[in-house]
Protein backbone atom coordinates (compact mmCIF):
# COMPACT_ATOMS: atom_id res chain seq x y z
CA UNK A 1 0.00 0.00 0.00
CA UNK A 2 1.65 3.55 -0.84
CA UNK A 3 0.85 6.31 1.57
CA UNK A 4 1.09 10.20 0.73
CA UNK A 5 4.13 11.68 2.04
CA UNK A 6 3.81 12.77 5.68
CA UNK A 7 5.33 16.44 7.06
CA UNK A 8 7.04 16.01 10.47
CA UNK A 9 4.27 17.20 12.33
CA UNK A 10 1.90 15.11 10.20
CA UNK A 11 3.75 11.90 11.37
CA UNK A 12 3.81 12.95 14.92
CA UNK A 13 0.02 12.83 15.37
CA UNK A 14 -0.57 9.78 12.60
CA UNK A 15 2.04 7.80 13.17
CA UNK A 16 3.11 8.02 16.70
CA UNK A 17 -0.16 8.67 18.09
CA UNK A 18 0.00 12.43 19.13
CA UNK A 19 -2.18 15.35 19.70
CA UNK A 20 -2.47 18.75 17.85
CA UNK A 21 -3.25 22.01 20.10
CA UNK A 22 -6.80 22.62 20.23
CA UNK A 23 -8.24 24.64 17.89
CA UNK A 24 -5.34 25.04 15.53
CA UNK A 25 -6.68 22.93 13.16
CA UNK A 26 -7.51 24.06 9.95
CA UNK A 27 -10.72 22.42 9.51
CA UNK A 28 -11.99 22.79 12.99
CA UNK A 29 -14.69 25.39 12.57
CA UNK A 30 -14.98 24.16 8.46
CA UNK A 31 -18.40 24.20 7.55
CA UNK A 32 -18.13 23.31 3.82
CA UNK A 33 -20.22 20.49 2.32
CA UNK A 34 -17.56 17.64 1.47
CA UNK A 35 -15.81 14.79 2.37
CA UNK A 36 -12.90 14.16 5.36
CA UNK A 37 -10.45 11.66 3.99
CA UNK A 38 -7.54 10.32 6.16
CA UNK A 39 -4.35 12.12 5.15
CA UNK A 40 -2.10 9.23 4.57
CA UNK A 41 -4.06 7.34 2.66
CA UNK A 42 -6.91 9.18 1.10
CA UNK A 43 -9.78 6.90 2.13
CA UNK A 44 -12.85 8.30 2.74
CA UNK A 45 -14.17 9.01 6.39
CA UNK A 46 -16.26 11.20 7.55
CA UNK A 47 -19.17 13.63 5.36
CA UNK A 48 -20.03 17.16 6.22
CA UNK A 49 -23.10 16.28 6.96
CA UNK A 50 -22.50 14.31 10.44
CA UNK A 51 -19.84 16.93 11.36
CA UNK A 52 -20.94 19.26 14.52
CA UNK A 53 -19.28 22.20 16.61
CA UNK A 54 -18.75 21.01 20.03
CA UNK A 55 -16.71 23.70 21.14
CA UNK A 56 -13.82 21.26 22.17
CA UNK A 57 -11.23 22.28 19.77
CA UNK A 58 -11.38 19.73 17.28
CA UNK A 59 -13.25 18.63 14.62
CA UNK A 60 -15.95 16.69 15.71
CA UNK A 61 -18.43 14.03 13.92
CA UNK A 62 -21.31 12.20 15.17
CA UNK A 63 -21.22 9.24 12.36
CA UNK A 64 -18.70 7.75 10.69
CA UNK A 65 -18.83 6.40 7.11
CA UNK A 66 -19.48 2.92 7.43
CA UNK A 67 -16.68 0.71 7.58
CA UNK A 68 -14.17 3.40 7.20
CA UNK A 69 -13.17 4.10 10.87
CA UNK A 70 -12.00 1.35 13.73
CA UNK A 71 -12.17 1.69 17.42
CA UNK A 72 -9.38 0.30 19.49
CA UNK A 73 -8.60 0.43 23.12
CA UNK A 74 -6.26 2.98 24.41
CA UNK A 75 -3.09 2.71 25.58
CA UNK A 76 -4.43 4.75 28.34
CA UNK A 77 -6.93 2.41 29.69
CA UNK A 78 -10.06 5.10 29.97
CA UNK A 79 -10.41 6.45 26.18
CA UNK A 80 -11.15 4.65 22.64
CA UNK A 81 -8.47 5.47 19.77
CA UNK A 82 -10.14 5.79 16.61
CA UNK A 83 -8.09 5.01 13.55
CA UNK A 84 -8.44 4.65 9.78
CA UNK A 85 -9.55 1.03 8.64
CA UNK A 86 -7.58 1.46 5.41
CA UNK A 87 -3.95 2.20 6.46
CA UNK A 88 -4.21 2.45 10.70
CA UNK A 89 -3.71 6.12 10.86
CA UNK A 90 -4.35 7.66 14.36
CA UNK A 91 -7.39 10.32 14.00
CA UNK A 92 -8.35 10.87 17.88
CA UNK A 93 -10.85 9.71 20.40
CA UNK A 94 -14.18 8.77 20.60
CA UNK A 95 -16.65 9.17 23.36
CA UNK A 96 -20.30 8.46 24.30
CA UNK A 97 -23.24 9.67 25.74
CA UNK A 98 -21.94 13.63 26.10
CA UNK A 99 -25.17 14.66 24.79
CA UNK A 100 -24.18 16.84 22.14
CA UNK A 101 -26.22 15.25 19.34
CA UNK A 102 -29.07 12.96 19.13
CA UNK A 103 -26.41 10.23 17.90
CA UNK A 104 -24.51 10.62 21.62
CA UNK A 105 -21.52 10.06 19.79
CA UNK A 106 -18.09 12.27 19.56
CA UNK A 107 -15.58 11.29 16.66
CA UNK A 108 -12.79 14.15 18.09
CA UNK A 109 -10.44 14.28 15.30
CA UNK A 110 -7.17 15.82 14.95
CA UNK A 111 -7.31 17.70 11.45
CA UNK A 112 -3.66 17.08 10.93
CA UNK A 113 -4.85 13.65 10.06
CA UNK A 114 -7.52 14.66 7.61
CA UNK A 115 -7.58 16.59 4.66
CA UNK A 116 -10.92 17.56 2.44
CA UNK A 117 -12.85 16.97 -0.73
CA UNK A 118 -15.20 19.93 -1.49
CA UNK A 119 -18.61 18.25 -2.51
CA UNK A 120 -18.58 20.63 -5.77
CA UNK A 121 -15.00 18.83 -6.88
CA UNK A 122 -15.78 16.02 -9.13
CA UNK A 123 -14.05 15.11 -12.40
CA UNK A 124 -17.30 15.38 -13.91
CA UNK A 125 -15.86 12.16 -15.36
CA UNK A 126 -17.59 8.61 -14.38
CA UNK A 127 -16.07 4.76 -14.23
CA UNK A 128 -17.78 1.97 -13.15
CA UNK A 129 -17.05 -1.47 -11.48
CA UNK A 130 -18.50 -4.82 -11.82
CA UNK A 131 -18.22 -7.39 -8.73
CA UNK A 132 -20.09 -10.64 -8.37
CA UNK A 133 -20.14 -12.05 -4.45
CA UNK A 134 -23.38 -14.01 -4.30
CA UNK A 135 -26.39 -12.58 -3.37
CA UNK A 136 -26.60 -9.21 -5.39
CA UNK A 137 -28.96 -7.32 -2.50
CA UNK A 138 -26.58 -7.90 -0.11
CA UNK A 139 -23.69 -6.38 -2.22
CA UNK A 140 -25.58 -3.93 -3.35
CA UNK A 141 -26.91 -2.78 0.41
CA UNK A 142 -22.80 -2.07 1.26
CA UNK A 143 -21.81 -0.19 -1.70
CA UNK A 144 -24.49 2.25 -1.71
CA UNK A 145 -22.90 3.44 1.81
CA UNK A 146 -19.66 4.70 -0.27
CA UNK A 147 -19.09 8.29 -0.31
CA UNK A 148 -18.33 8.82 -4.14
CA UNK A 149 -20.46 5.90 -5.43
CA UNK A 150 -22.99 7.42 -7.26
CA UNK A 151 -25.36 3.97 -8.73
CA UNK A 152 -25.15 0.38 -7.75
CA UNK A 153 -27.15 -1.69 -9.95
CA UNK A 154 -28.42 -5.16 -9.39
CA UNK A 155 -27.87 -7.60 -12.53
CA UNK A 156 -26.68 -10.59 -13.98
CA UNK A 157 -23.52 -10.65 -16.19
CA UNK A 158 -20.85 -13.55 -17.73
CA UNK A 159 -23.09 -15.34 -19.06
CA UNK A 160 -23.92 -17.03 -22.32
CA UNK A 161 -27.64 -15.66 -23.30
CA UNK A 162 -29.23 -12.09 -24.05
CA UNK A 163 -31.16 -10.16 -21.23
CA UNK A 164 -32.21 -13.25 -18.82
CA UNK A 165 -34.41 -12.98 -16.10
CA UNK A 166 -33.98 -14.16 -12.61
CA UNK A 167 -35.64 -17.36 -13.21
CA UNK A 168 -33.34 -18.36 -15.98
CA UNK A 169 -30.37 -17.61 -13.72
CA UNK A 170 -31.60 -19.58 -10.95
CA UNK A 171 -31.27 -22.75 -12.96
CA UNK A 172 -27.80 -22.38 -12.92
CA UNK A 173 -27.30 -23.22 -16.80
CA UNK A 174 -27.14 -19.98 -17.99
CA UNK A 175 -23.46 -18.96 -17.10
CA UNK A 176 -24.48 -15.56 -15.32
CA UNK A 177 -23.76 -14.54 -11.92
CA UNK A 178 -25.97 -12.73 -9.84
CA UNK A 179 -23.60 -9.07 -9.86
CA UNK A 180 -23.68 -4.89 -9.20
CA UNK A 181 -22.33 -2.67 -11.32
CA UNK A 182 -21.29 0.40 -9.71
CA UNK A 183 -21.04 3.64 -11.12
CA UNK A 184 -18.65 6.07 -9.37
CA UNK A 185 -16.53 8.95 -9.22
CA UNK A 186 -12.87 8.56 -8.96
CA UNK A 187 -12.31 11.66 -7.72
CA UNK A 188 -13.65 10.51 -4.56
CA UNK A 189 -13.38 7.04 -4.21
CA UNK A 190 -10.85 5.11 -6.03
CA UNK A 191 -11.26 1.48 -7.51
CA UNK A 192 -8.77 0.09 -5.30
CA UNK A 193 -11.03 0.56 -2.61
CA UNK A 194 -14.30 -0.44 -4.11
CA UNK A 195 -12.63 -3.83 -4.74
CA UNK A 196 -10.90 -3.97 -0.98
CA UNK A 197 -15.20 -3.19 0.15
CA UNK A 198 -15.94 -5.93 -2.29
CA UNK A 199 -13.69 -8.54 -0.88
CA UNK A 200 -14.08 -7.46 3.03
CA UNK A 201 -18.34 -7.81 2.79
CA UNK A 202 -18.29 -11.50 1.32
CA UNK A 203 -16.41 -14.68 1.49
CA UNK A 204 -13.92 -15.12 -1.14
CA UNK A 205 -13.07 -18.61 -0.05
CA UNK A 206 -16.63 -19.98 -0.62
CA UNK A 207 -16.77 -21.38 -4.36
CA UNK A 208 -20.00 -21.20 -6.55
CA UNK A 209 -21.68 -20.23 -2.99
CA UNK A 210 -21.93 -17.25 -0.35
CA UNK A 211 -24.00 -18.25 2.97
CA UNK A 212 -26.80 -20.39 2.42
CA UNK A 213 -27.21 -19.83 -1.38
CA UNK A 214 -25.43 -22.54 -3.61
CA UNK A 215 -25.04 -22.66 -7.63
CA UNK A 216 -22.47 -20.78 -10.05
CA UNK A 217 -25.04 -17.63 -10.10
CA UNK A 218 -23.79 -16.98 -6.59
CA UNK A 219 -20.08 -17.68 -7.81
CA UNK A 220 -16.91 -14.76 -6.30
CA UNK A 221 -16.02 -12.79 -9.40
CA UNK A 222 -14.47 -9.53 -10.32
CA UNK A 223 -15.47 -8.14 -13.55
CA UNK A 224 -12.81 -5.69 -15.07
CA UNK A 225 -13.26 -3.15 -17.52
CA UNK A 226 -9.74 -2.19 -18.29
CA UNK A 227 -6.24 -3.65 -18.00
CA UNK A 228 -6.10 -1.30 -14.84
CA UNK A 229 -8.99 -2.64 -13.09
CA UNK A 230 -7.53 -6.49 -13.74
CA UNK A 231 -3.82 -5.15 -12.33
CA UNK A 232 -5.59 -3.80 -9.29
CA UNK A 233 -8.00 -7.23 -8.71
CA UNK A 234 -4.52 -9.66 -9.17
CA UNK A 235 -2.49 -7.48 -6.75
CA UNK A 236 -4.86 -7.94 -4.22
CA UNK A 237 -5.79 -11.60 -4.69
CA UNK A 238 -1.79 -11.81 -3.94
CA UNK A 239 -2.04 -9.68 -0.62
CA UNK A 240 -4.94 -11.90 0.49
CA UNK A 241 -3.47 -15.36 -0.17
CA UNK A 242 -0.14 -14.24 1.15
CA UNK A 243 -2.27 -12.99 4.22
CA UNK A 244 -3.54 -16.77 4.47
CA UNK A 245 -6.59 -16.66 2.76
CA UNK A 246 -7.37 -19.82 0.13
CA UNK A 247 -9.36 -17.29 -2.24
CA UNK A 248 -11.05 -18.69 -5.12
CA UNK A 249 -12.79 -15.20 -7.09
CA UNK A 250 -11.95 -15.06 -10.21
CA UNK A 251 -11.08 -12.35 -12.47
CA UNK A 252 -13.05 -12.01 -15.65
CA UNK A 253 -13.09 -9.73 -18.56
CA UNK A 254 -16.41 -7.29 -18.35
CA UNK A 255 -18.80 -8.77 -20.76
CA UNK A 256 -23.04 -7.05 -20.78
CA UNK A 257 -24.31 -6.30 -17.92
CA UNK A 258 -27.77 -6.95 -17.69
CA UNK A 259 -30.08 -4.82 -14.98
CA UNK A 260 -31.96 -7.17 -12.87
CA UNK A 261 -36.14 -6.92 -12.64
CA UNK A 262 -36.83 -3.87 -11.27
CA UNK A 263 -37.91 -5.74 -7.65
CA UNK A 264 -34.37 -6.29 -6.77
CA UNK A 265 -33.34 -2.93 -6.83
CA UNK A 266 -32.42 -1.28 -3.36
CA UNK A 267 -34.24 -4.42 -1.88
CA UNK A 268 -33.19 -3.71 1.77
CA UNK A 269 -34.27 -0.21 1.58
CA UNK A 270 -37.63 -1.05 0.31
CA UNK A 271 -37.97 -4.36 2.76
CA UNK A 272 -36.53 -2.68 6.03
CA UNK A 273 -34.60 -6.37 6.33
CA UNK A 274 -30.62 -6.11 6.68
CA UNK A 275 -28.45 -8.63 4.39
CA UNK A 276 -28.28 -12.20 5.84
CA UNK A 277 -25.23 -13.38 4.60
CA UNK A 278 -23.27 -10.39 3.34
CA UNK A 279 -20.79 -8.90 6.47
CA UNK A 280 -18.01 -6.54 7.14
CA UNK A 281 -14.74 -8.58 7.84
CA UNK A 282 -11.49 -7.01 7.82
CA UNK A 283 -8.69 -8.64 5.75
CA UNK A 284 -6.53 -6.43 4.65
Amino acid sequence: MSYNKLTPEEERVIVYKGTEVPSSGKYYLNKEAGAYLCRRCDAPLFLSSDKFDSGTGWPSFDDAIEYAVRQIPDADGRRTEIVCANCGAHLGHVFFREGFTEKNVRHCVNSISLSFLPETKSSGVTQKAVFAGGCFWGVEYHFKKIQGVLSVTSGYTGGVIDNPSYKQVCTGTTGHAEAIEVEFDPAQVSYETLAKLFFEIHDPTQLNRQGPDSGTQYRSAVFYTDEEQKRVAEKLLDELRSNGYHVVTSIEKASTFWPAEEYHQDYYEKSGHQPYCHRYQKRF
